[in-house]
């Protein structure tokens, strides 16, 4: 008898560690973004950044993103739908920012001519803007010339070495670093940067100077999509495309005099309070006010 209760006691002690283990395990695979300090040291380039080849797909993903723009972002009436949703930092209230993004390797636009631009960023007058596009030909991070001749003058693909460099995990899914400056109180020279998790550094994706040719005088952090609508669903493709999909930004900073702030209601408003799915050809779409201006999460 004794025997026997001294086996079932350590068959119970080592199904407790089992449990106990696979439990500690969990957090683990979900735990949140190490999100980096903006001022952690600034060094070396983005190796992987190239000057986008002729590519039909791209090109046709550059210029609906370039007519979508020129609408001063108001939501076009035709096939496709241009929308968005986040934070407009406003004039006057920051030369910088910085915000953490989610990206899904694989997450696919099933329509060549719908594009998911999510998350996007581009401070006040910065002469980028650095795009997570998503089209249907092949994911990548795009650093927009808003100061030169237009379109992406970097681009990134968004594969092995793109997530063993610059993500994180974030909840269940990745996610990476942005940062865009100006780099002196005088002129208009920006640049922008990639967080390197590996080396723990800053780099050097995009520099540019000149002057903005956005025509909008604030900067945004948002999601934004140019979506059609599958008849036979009644909803966007990219609604079903991206059922799975997270679309997040977080610890959204500007900086002003030196120093970086979390974005916040006075310098940061919301592009909107309480947007419908409907609006974006998705009615389960669910718009989370993350944060107090400084996050936002976008999702089904």
């Amino acid at each position: 008898m004794k025997r026997r209760r001294t086996a079932l006691a350590a068959a119970l002690f080592t199904a407790a560690a089992v449990l106990g283990a696979m439990q500690s395990a969990e957090p683990a695979a979900a735990r949140p973004t190490v999100t980096p300090s903006p001022d952690a040291p600034h060094r070396g380039t983005v190796a992987a950044a190239r000057t986008p080849d002729r590519n039909p797909a791209r090109e046709r993903a550059v210029r609906a993103l370039k007519e979508g723009r020129a609408t001063k972002f108001r939501t076009a009436a035709a096939d496709p739908t241009h929308n968005w949703w986040g934070v407009f930092p406003q004039p006057g209230t920051h030369d910088g920012i910085t915000a953490t993004h989610t990206v899904d390797p694989g997450y696919r636009v099933s329509q060549a001519d719908n594009f998911t631009y999510a998350p996007t960023t581009k401070a006040q007058n910065s002469c980028m803007e650095v795009v997570t596009a998503y089209w249907n030909s092949g994911n990548e991070l795009w650093a927009w010339d808003w100061c030169g001749a237009g379109g992406p003058a970097k681009t990134v693909p968004i594969d092995a070495d793109f997530k063993a460099k610059y993500t994180q995990p974030s909840g269940s899914g990745l996610a990476y670093s942005v940062q865009l400056v100006r780099d002196a109180a005088s002129g208009n020279q920006w640049s922008s940067y990639l967080y390197n998790y590996r080396s723990a550094q800053w780099e050097l994706l995009y520099r540019q100077s000149g002057q903005d040719q956005s025509g909008l005088d604030h900067g945004w952090d948002m999601f934004e999509i140019y979506a059609s609508v599958n008849p036979s669903t009644g909803v966007g493709y990219y609604c079903t495309d991206a059922r799975n999909t997270v679309f997040d930004s977080s610890a959204i900073k500007l900086r002003s005099q030196g120093a970086w702030k979390p974005a916040s209601p006075a310098d940061s408003p919301w592009t909107e309070q309480n947007p419908s799915g409907q609006d974006f050809l998705c009615p389960q779409l669910r718009f989370i006010q993350a944060g107090a201006d400084d996050h936002w999460t976008v999702r089904q």
